[in-house]
């Protein structure tokens, strides 16, 4: 991976156990040393073409999976990221999973159930668009779905929220320990830029199909969401599964920086294709000698 972006990760990283205050320390419309998409392009297409020779090592070695968390509001980017990031990789080493209001199966299991279901087996990318991370931002801002959850009544209080994060930090620690590396992206976009987004939506035929009015409507929690990723971002950014704050006003740097972050990630697990033992050489020169035989 380039010197330059390996540096700009590290000031993308939350540090652990860090008061954060997400709209004076993190710039939604930050881009490195890039000035445009076109300063950027053959980087990332040649960084895209590197995570598809590292997911196949990674595919073939079967021993590590790495989990993708991408959290962020409603038009920051999400599906795009995913769309563009993983164009190079082998779909049968990728499991990519959105979580949508929790069903009613969903609510009679605790709230790590769907996403334990839908963890990645070895070898695998998975990536979670939104997450468990789902129960301490939109549950929180909107208390009337904590309602809905079949919690006993004495642990609907206020301590629920450090509760759940000590929850979640045990969990990822947990997966860490067994192979399943996690990585956490919470694609930060400014009101402006959603508002744009949001009337290209609805201006543009081939996206109003992805515009709801609920959109809108959840604008008038901004501040509110704003509180509860501080919250969120300090108590859960942690060394074994840190948090990555990536500006998210300019789709072609958010793509940049995630792929930057999966090839350092990768990189960093020494991976390798599986050795042969002798004997399976030994079979794979008499399979050689009796393929060339063939007339």
């Amino acid at each position: 991976m380039n010197e330059p972006m390996d540096q700009v990760l590290e000031q993308l990283r939350v540090p652990p156990g860090g008061r954060i205050r997400l709209g004076k320390e993190f710039d939604p419309g930050y881009t490195g040393e890039f000035r445009s998409k076109k300063d950027a392009a053959e980087i990332l297409d040649r960084d895209i073409k590197t995570l598809g020779d590292l997911q196949y090592k990674l595919y073939a070695q079967d021993t590590y999976a790495l989990l993708l968390i991408l959290q962020g509001l409603d038009g920051a980017g999400k599906d795009s990221t995913i769309r563009h990031v993983m164009s190079g990789v082998n779909p049968q080493g990728v499991q990519v999973t959105s979580f949508k209001v929790p069903s009613e199966e969903e609510l009679d299991h605790d709230y790590l159930w769907r996403d334990a279901r839908a963890l990645p087996r070895r070898g695998n990318i998975g990536i979670f668009n939104r997450s468990y991370y789902e129960e301490v931002l939109v549950v929180r801002v909107h208390g009337e779905h904590l309602d809905r959850e079949q919690l006993p009544p004495r642990l609907k209080d206020e301590a629920i929220w450090k509760r759940r994060f000590e929850q979640i930090n045990n969990f990822e620690r947990y997966l860490v320990e067994n192979g399943i590396v996690v990585l956490k992206c919470l694609l930060n976009v400014s009101k402006a830029e959603q508002k744009k987004r949001f009337l290209e939506r609805i201006e543009e035929p081939e996206k109003s199909w992805k515009f709801s009015s609920s959109d809108v409507r959840e604008r008038q929690y901004w501040d509110r969401y704003q509180e509860a990723f501080d919250d969120m971002l300090g108590s859960t950014s942690t060394t074994w599964a840190p948090w990555y704050v990536i500006p998210a006003d300019h789709k072609w740097f958010t793509r940049l920086a995630v792929v930057s972050l999966l090839l350092r990630t990768l990189e960093g697990l020494d991976l390798h294709y599986p050795e042969i033992t002798p004997g399976e050489k030994a079979e794979l020169l008499a399979a050689k000698k009796e393929l060339e035989g063939e007339e």
